[in-house]
């Protein structure tokens, strides 16, 4: 099971698996969690485990490595 985005704090959520017979057993929806190298502010490097979504806002922003 995915742990954590660490940047936002965003986790698994759940729901419900439904067939054509409309039965319902419990899911998990897991987050693309991808690395991603990000420059700090002080100029050193630090890698995160962040979802895909946050990975291309953080490139849009110029702060992955």
């Amino acid at each position: 099971m995915p742990g954590r985005d660490q940047l936002t704090g965003q986790k698994a959520l759940s729901g419900n698996k439904r067939s054509h017979a409309l039965n319902t057993t419990k899911r998990t929806f897991d987050l693309n969690l991808q690395k991603v190298t990000v420059l700090q502010e002080n100029g050193t490097k630090k890698t995160l485990r962040v979802t895909a979504k946050n990975a291309r806002t953080l490139k849009k922003l110029g702060l992955v490595a």
